[in-house]
């Protein structure tokens, strides 16, 4: 079955709250998607960001961003007045979010909302000890490591005292009765963020529209993660990692990529049924219908780079768990191989990462912006196969219309022979290149929303490789016009790829 989505980050949807969250604008996109016939939201990772505020480094691989609870619903709750939100600095641009002032703000405004909430004795309903029960395994650990930061002044857990870093019982024992309050407020956040996230899932399933998640292969350093299950990783002696993340030197890089996350010890991880992974990813599908592996590569192979190196040079190939690892994940979860499970194959294709695609039955990506260098790249269209998911780009490319404007005449004269077109307009050739990503062979087809906006570098969400100023573009309200949805549909059913109604609609 054919079918189409929009890549669009919910940092990036439009709110009068500096960032965008899950307030009625994730609503009115959701609406957006169904009018204009697609069928799927590809998002980003929806973690607690911390330095740099990637979500590729969130601070757990379990919680939600706490920026990401609208600051409306909690209004509706009765547990905030509007002037209260109004009040807050949360930045003053519509299409940047500002981080700072949310990191100095938001949690100010979740504190008001908190305080009222214990005052209401709501913290003793079922449906937050339901939640706090439910979600033990990993919400107790994220609060008091998160109770703990703040305590710290936002230090880095390395830099913490041995007792804190180091997990000892006695000190953590102390901790959790001096911070249990501050614990209760971030349970308080996550609960919120659960509500509040449910009940767009719920909408969006109403509207027949799947949410694709997104989850980074690794998780951070100064992370919860680590810090709470150093047995689900390669630590020394001192309880820190031995060896970290990152690529090998290539044209790009002589000196390799030093990305700096702690590295699984897979072998321990395999004598526990991967344990920690399964329930990582049966809470990714508790929040997403389809979830979108970041650095697949990872399970076939990865490089290793020994701790506290300063360049990547030094770093070493290892294999990693392959189909050992899937083999565990269907029996728990069952075959996800219907776009369930997406992985994120770009890069380096290896005999190894190849073969374990195949094998997994795992559909990978093809993004149409790699395609135009040669006649015979594995991206272009006339090398697509069925099961595999197209893009014209992801988050880490540029927009199509930078991209169309920036690539040398040549490769640019091959794009235009390629799709037919004559178009010189560069905003005509982006619809050109979107239209011949609808009709890729492609079961699915994902457009990131700036190329249906047409915009151009300043839109652009990530530049791998540089630590600041990203993941602050935003749309500008009203930019999604009925036009546009319009425009969308008329594509979407060119190409057949309008979604299926749900069989329940279709007895009706």
């Amino acid at each position: 079955m054919r079918e189409s989505g929009i890549l669009y980050p919910i940092f990036s949807l439009p709110s009068r709250y500096g960032i965008g969250c899950l307030s009625k604008e994730a609503y009115e996109f959701v609406d957006f998607l169904k009018k204009s016939g697609q069928g799927y939201w590809q998002i980003l990772p929806i973690g607690p960001t911390g330095y740099g505020d990637s979500p590729y480094q969130p601070f757990s691989a379990f919680a939600g961003n706490p920026y990401f609870v609208a600051p409306d619903k909690l209004i509706e709750e009765g547990l905030l007045m509007q002037d209260e939100a109004d009040g807050m600095y949360f930045g003053n641009d519509e299409e940047r979010v500002d981080y700072g002032a949310l990191y100095n703000n938001r949690y100010d405004l979740l504190r008001i909302a908190f305080d009222r909430f214990m005052e209401k004795e709501l913290d003793k309903t079922a449906g937050y000890k339901d939640f706090c029960k439910k979600e033990k395994y990993w919400l107790e650990d994220y609060c008091l490591f998160t109770a703990l930061k703040k305590n710290f002044d936002g230090e880095a857990r390395e830099k913490w005292e041995d007792g804190y870093r180091l997990r000892k019982p006695d000190v953590i024992k102390k901790a959790v009765k001096e911070l249990r309050e501050e614990m209760d407020f971030y349970a308080f956040i996550q609960y919120e963020f659960q509500r509040q996230w449910d009940a767009l899932k719920e909408y969006a399933g109403r509207q027949n529209v799947k949410i694709i998640g997104d989850i980074p292969f690794y998780v951070s350093a100064d992370g919860a993660d680590l810090w709470a299950h150093p047995e689900v990783f390669l630590i020394n002696e001192d309880g820190e990692p031995s060896v970290v993340a990152g690529c090998p030197p290539d044209a790009y890089s002589v000196t390799g990529q030093l990305w700096g996350n702690p590295i699984y010890d897979w072998k321990a991880n395999a004598k526990d049924d991967y344990d920690w992974w399964i329930r990582r990813l049966k809470r990714s599908y508790e929040l997403f219908d389809s979830v979108r592996i970041d650095h697949f590569h990872g399970f076939a192979e990865y490089y290793a780079i020994p701790a506290g190196d300063e360049t990547a040079e030094k770093g070493n190939l290892v294999k990693g768990p392959g189909m050992d690892f899937f083999k565990v994940v269907f029996r728990e979860l069952g075959d996800l191989s219907d776009f369930r499970l997406i992985a994120e194959d770009l890069g380096t294709l290896t005999e190894d990462n190849v073969k374990l695609l195949n094998d997994s039955n795992i559909p990978g990506m093809k993004v149409l912006q790699y395609a135009f260098t040669s006649w015979d790249s594995c991206y272009i269209t006339h090398r697509h196969e069925r099961h595999c998911v197209v893009y014209t780009g992801t988050h880490d490319n540029t927009p199509t219309r930078a991209w169309v404007e920036e690539i040398g005449d040549g490769d640019r004269d091959f794009t235009r022979r390629y799709l037919n077109s004559m178009n010189t307009d560069y905003g005509a050739l982006v619809w050109d290149f979107i239209r011949e990503a609808y009709r890729s062979v492609a079961d699915l087809c994902i457009i990131p929303i700036q190329d249906y906006l047409v915009k151009g570098r300043e839109a652009r969400i990530n530049y791998p490789g540089v630590a600041a100023d990203n993941w602050q573009w935003r749309v500008k309200p009203g930019f999604l016009s009925d036009d546009l949805a319009d425009s969308i549909r008329r594509l979407t059913e060119i190409y057949g790829r309008i979604p299926r109604e749900k069989e329940d609609d279709c007895k009706q």
